[in-house]
């Protein structure tokens, strides 16, 4: 069995318990809310999840906790504080981290300083109807983001909190590259389409899509190349996006909002299909940033002390436990909680 394939069945034991939700000590301030978008685009509803500052009340979940990741705790159901909040828009990435839940330990501590972050869970990026030819479906992920907002606005238990025009965008990974998309950028349908025509640019993404029999030369890709920007976003910010190199680098100078971008782990060890630091400097008004003793699995939550065990006995050799030198995982969330909190306060609510 190849690691893809290891990996995508301890993917499911993941989503298992996520789902689950198990009781725990939750988050104080904050809420969390399940709702549904209806995508035309996709022919089904989207699930969404809605973390946000809530009084006291509701049921405790931790959610996001697996066999190898720490999960991070909250209030369902609980009520809304009083108030109007900016809205943050957040993409997860693909495999592990291939869904909103995932990325609780980066959404709830946003939600307790004062944002409404929604999340999709952009079909057959995880779980049991893992899917590669969904997954490929890049152009897709971006008109998830704008039913969500769609829901938002149009949902009882939030539409009197939002404040109008205040609406970012924040994606980790593929999320990443979901964000360029939704702020300007086009796919390149040709790039898309030889992405894996040998393992050079992701070894482990490809591996797994031609197992899945999936040939992205055979696919229509079409559509690959519309524009997919949504005027509502004011602001964007892709952490370690990829990848990244499957768009016309020309369409980089059509973004027009202000983004910020991050890669994780020293220049010299970010993968090409990561690498963003000349997108930044084609993108008219973005910053760069570089946290350079991170990897790109420092965006999974923090690891348990048996997680290394797990993966040794199923023969994984991922260093899906493994940052950069000398700080810990939970030092790196820090860090990236602060940086993305800091950047959304400064777009969406003018602060310094």
């Amino acid at each position: 069995m190849s690691v893809s394939t290891k990996l995508a069945t301890l993917l499911g034991t993941v989503v298992l318990a996520i789902a689950t939700m198990q009781p725990a000590r939750a988050e104080e301030g904050v809420g969390v809310r399940q709702i549904t978008a209806p995508s035309e685009q996709r022919g089904t509803n989207l699930d969404v999840t809605v973390w946000y500052p809530a009084q006291p009340g509701g049921e405790s979940v931790t959610l996001g906790d697996s066999p190898l990741f720490a999960g991070a705790s909250a209030m369902r159901d609980a009520p809304i504080t009083a108030g109007k909040y900016p809205l943050i828009l957040l993409s997860h990435g693909a495999g592990l981290a291939g869904n909103p839940q995932a990325l609780s330990w980066l959404a709830a501590p946003l939600a307790k300083h004062g944002f409404i972050v929604a999340a999709p869970a952009h079909p057959g990026n995880s779980g049991p109807n893992r899917s590669a030819r969904e997954t490929m479906k890049l152009w897709l992920r971006p008109s998830d983001l704008s039913e969500t907002l769609n829901a938002l606005e149009g949902a009882t238990a939030f539409r009197e909190h939002l404040i109008p025009g205040d609406v970012g965008m924040l994606g980790l990974s593929m999320g990443g590259t979901t964000a360029f998309a939704i702020a300007g950028a086009r796919l390149d349908e040709k790039l898309l389409a030889s992405y894996c025509d040998t393992d050079r640019l992701n070894a482990s993404l490809c591996g797994w899509i031609r197992q899945s029999g999936v040939d992205l030369h055979a696919m229509d890709l079409k559509p690959a190349g519309r524009d997919n920007r949504d005027e509502r976003i004011r602001f964007a910010m892709a952490i370690d996006p990829a990848p990244a190199d499957v768009f016309a680098f020309e369409s980089f100078a059509d973004i027009s909002i202000p983004m910020e971008i991050v890669n994780l782990g020293r220049p010299e060890n970010i993968p090409a299909t990561a690498q963003a630091s000349g997108i930044a400097r084609a993108i008219p008004h973005a910053d760069y940033r570089l946290i350079e003793d991170a990897s790109h699995f420092s965006m999974f939550g923090e690891c348990k002390p048996d997680a290394a065990k797990i993966l040794a006995s199923e023969q994984i050799d991922e260093p899906l436990c493994a940052d950069g030198d000398g700080r810990s995982r939970a030092e790196i969330h820090r860090q990236l909680i602060d940086m993305t909190t800091a950047a959304f306060d400064r777009a969406l609510k003018g602060s310094p």
